[in-house]
């Protein structure tokens, strides 16, 4: 530095910046032990939840998807807008959702959790969040809410519901990949936020994405295929909700956890191998 010349000051983060993807990554592992590690009761509560959450976001899908004079595309972006008020409720709200929780995979790739601690998870969770849309179901069809419009609301979950249990099985598994690419890549960003309107901005646009395209969510069918049973759709049953179910979870599985959280595990957390000592 020449002499009379001041040295440049420090940079340093504003508190209202974004937190950057490699600290993302070790937040998102933090986060997956604790996780991981929580005791059953408060795991199965804040599942649920998690369950009730979604299906709410649904019901509002369904509404706003009756009798839309918006054309197609306006109004498939319409609804997803409205489902994104389900995983604001889980993020913001606090549950536990078996497609967010794919990411969980990052701190068992990193061996801080066991397969046994990942697993535990994610079928506590799983059984959470089908008992909490069943329930909400129930609740639903016992409100009256499907006769909304006439029965205009009954109508669209009917329709929603047959079109997801005639999907072939490769159907619903890419759909459940593609889906929870987009679920996952929302709660990372939400890991960048700092505020809750950071948070429900990161969560809408992806949400939208996934529920416009039409891409297949297991805890959303959790919902949606007993509802569209409950308002009247007598070619549903128990083999056909089971069929859609296990390949879309699949496909959710592999696509939170693969496609994102090893894909992000191998680029910011992953320790390269040392290389063998010569003889």
């Amino acid at each position: 530095m020449a002499q009379g010349e001041r040295p440049l000051p420090a940079v340093t983060a504003s508190p209202l910046d974004a937190y950057p993807p490699a600290q993302i990554a070790r937040l998102v592992g933090e986060v997956g032990v604790r996780k991981a590690t929580m005791p059953a009761v408060p795991t199965i509560m804040l599942g649920v939840l998690a369950g009730a959450f979604i299906a709410f976001g649904a019901m509002f899908f369904t509404l706003v998807m009756t009798g839309s004079p918006l054309g197609f595309g306006p109004a498939r972006l319409l609804g997803g807008l409205a489902f994104s008020l389900g995983l604001i409720l889980v993020v913001v709200g606090g549950a536990e959702l078996f497609t967010g929780n794919n990411l969980i995979v990052m701190a068992w790739a990193e061996r801080k959790i066991s397969t046994l601690h990942l697993l535990r998870n994610w079928g506590l969770v799983y059984l959470a969040n089908l008992g909490g849309a069943l329930g909400t179901a129930l609740m639903v069809s016992w409100s009256g809410a499907l006769g909304l419009g006439d029965g205009a609301v009954a109508a669209t979950a009917t329709r929603l519901a047959e079109a997801k249990i005639n999907l072939s099985f490769g159907e619903a598994f890419f759909s459940g990949v593609l889906c929870n690419v987009l679920v996952c890549l929302a709660v990372w960003l939400c890991f960048a936020a700092r505020d809750v309107a950071g948070k429900i901005l990161a969560i809408v646009f992806p949400i939208s994405a996934f529920v416009a395209l039409g891409f297949e969510h297991s805890v959303a069918n959790m919902y949606l295929v007993p509802i569209g049973w409950l308002a009247g759709a007598e070619s549903i049953t128990l083999a056909g909700f089971v069929g859609n179910l296990v390949p879309v979870t699949l496909g959710n599985v592999a696509g939170g956890g693969v496609f994102v959280a090893a894909v992000y595990w191998v680029i910011y957390l992953r320790r390269p191998h040392r290389a063998a000592p010569s003889a």
